[in-house]
């Protein structure tokens, strides 16, 4: 792999403090082309712009995949990412429903480690930050005929964060617009399906909420997502959370909340959930919180749930599952705790 550093980091540490969630980028980047039907050689080089044309392929037909992901600092100064290999596999998995070919595992996994101990030093201090990893590749064939692209470029930039939500998640049932179809995308982390929330996501803002919860298709009667998480939803001593389709994304947060919560003996349940039985049993006082799971915002509650005008609020619980699963899950990412799953790897420095 070739290697090209930049002669001076831009990292100050203090860039961070007032900066919105992505929007500060890391000295390097990997980069990686298809051409003629197999991946060249990657590289690393220093951050900076793309050369493209107008007509280049993913601007008109939108294939475009990308995963997110992130690597932790212990308090032993260890670099950690959190089950890389489930990333790699989704994103292939992303990359075939997209008709788009797969990434090699060694340019993702290793050329990842390898561009992480480049930029270690991006990799936040601070308990409530880490640095999130965004791999994503795109058509890059010059021309607007409708068909799949015979060219690709694979990249994977970071970005230094802190948390994504910082105050009380509202959100509302979104009844009219829909995220996924069965037979569609939905269950592919492809950038169309985020370009298609943001008109929704805009109008419920407006409102005053942050984000919405997405039903079916068909009836908009069953719970499906929240924003860009997958959802839980606490009633009586038992975690309820929708079970994976082809409508909903398979999240590795959600899928390590689930090993969690069956870790600590607590009962978890994978199944459909109705919109009025779930207010049935918010209003018997069975559902007692609400919470959403991603890389992004790793555990988020959710403070309350609009539904055609019906508010369902929910405050902190003593015994919150949502802050037991938080705390357990960031313990093992920042090497706070053992890992009983052997989640997590070290980043070894060459």
């Amino acid at each position: 792999m070739k290697i090209e550093k930049v002669e001076q980091t831009r990292w100050n540490g203090e860039d961070l403090k007032d900066a919105t969630f992505g929007s500060i980028f890391s000295d390097h980047m990997l980069i990686a082309h298809y051409n003629d039907g197999a991946w060249q050689e990657a590289e690393i080089k220093p951050y900076g712009a793309l050369q493209m044309f107008p007509s280049l392929h993913t601007l008109h037909y939108g294939q475009a995949i990308f995963e997110g992901m992130k690597a932790f600092r212990s308090k032993e100064d260890d670099i950690l990412l959190f089950r890389p290999e489930q990333n790699f596999q989704r994103f292939n998995k992303s990359a075939t429903r997209m008709c788009m070919p797969e990434v090699p595992e060694e340019m993702f996994l290793d050329g990842l480690k390898k561009l992480v101990d480049i930029d270690k030093q991006w990799v936040p201090t601070s308990e409530t930050s880490a640095l999130y990893i965004r791999p994503f590749m795109f058509s890059s064939s010059n021309f607007i005929k409708a068909i799949p692209s015979d060219d690709y470029i694979f990249i994977i930039i970071m970005s230094p964060v802190q948390a994504y939500y910082t105050g009380e998640v509202n959100v509302k049932v979104e009844r009219n617009y829909t995220r996924a179809v069965t037979g569609g995308t939905g269950a592919a982390k492809t950038a169309g399906n985020y370009a298609a929330s943001f008109f929704p996501a805009k109008l419920a803002q407006q409102q005053g909420f942050q984000q919405l919860i997405w039903t079916d298709a068909k009836e908009h009667r069953y719970i499906e997502e929240s924003g860009t998480m997958n959802i839980f939803f606490r009633i009586g001593d038992e975690l309820l959370t929708p079970p994976l389709s082809d409508t909903i994304l398979a999240g590795i947060t959600r899928n390590s909340v689930i090993q969690l919560a069956k870790h600590k003996g607590l009962t978890i349940r994978e199944e459909v959930i109705d919109l009025e039985q779930l207010c049935a049993a918010y209003d018997s006082g069975a559902l007692k919180e609400v919470f959403g799971a991603g890389t992004a915002a790793t555990i988020a509650h959710v403070s309350s749930i609009d539904y055609n005008g019906k508010v369902m609020r929910f405050e902190n619980q003593e015994d919150s599952f949502s802050d037991l699963l938080k705390t357990e899950l960031q313990n093992i990412q920042y090497k706070r705790s053992e890992d009983p799953f052997g989640w997590t790897v070290i980043v070894e420095s060459e």
